[in-house]
């Protein structure tokens, strides 16, 4: 067992480069209790990981809700979407009014990118992005969704199916 420990902190740690002492400390016994297939959002580390079979985990940077808007919890992804169109919630409008009512599906501008995996949570998804807002991937900016590269969302999109779970930690 402590070998498994071992080299699953080792896959961590290449996966996600530099973290510090406490965080190797936690991060093994973290994954150990998920079961394989099941999406780990961190907040802090600003990290979707997806617990894959024998050990390994699968991770991708993401931004993520930012102060107030953060979710911490369960879900399931509800559904599955190629090159959604949008409608900006009501607090986005609210704090965007210039921003268009519907944007259609694989506009250059469409914040929800190639693919949205929708939760079971109000107005929550899991998204790539618009080539503008690329640059907020790893920071804590969004209205509580996960906004993710393009590549990395359509990469995830082809591993996980409705009903996967979902868990937001700190």
């Amino acid at each position: 067992m402590r070998l498994f420990r071992a080299l699953l902190l080792i896959t961590l740690v290449g996966y996600v480069g530099p973290v510090s002492a406490a965080s190797q400390a936690w991060q093994p016994a973290l994954f150990e209790q998920y079961a394989p297939g099941t999406i780990v959002i961190s907040q802090s580390q600003r990290r979707l990981f997806l617990v894959e079979g024998g050990g390994e985990v699968r991770t991708y940077r993401v931004a993520v809700g930012k102060a107030g808007k953060a979710w911490l919890g369960s879900a399931r992804i509800a559904g599955k979407f190629v090159e959604p169109s949008w409608s900006p919630p009501a607090d986005v409008k609210h704090d965007n009014p210039r921003l268009p009512n519907y944007i259609e599906g694989g506009a250059p501008h469409n914040p929800m990118g190639a693919r949205a995996l929708t939760l079971d949570r109000s107005e929550i998804a899991i998204h790539g992005t618009s080539r503008s807002m690329r640059s907020s991937i790893g920071q804590a900016v969004s209205y509580g969704c996960i906004r993710m590269l393009n590549e990395d969302v359509v990469d995830l999109f082809d591993r996980v199916r409705v009903g996967t779970p979902v868990v937001a930690i700190p």
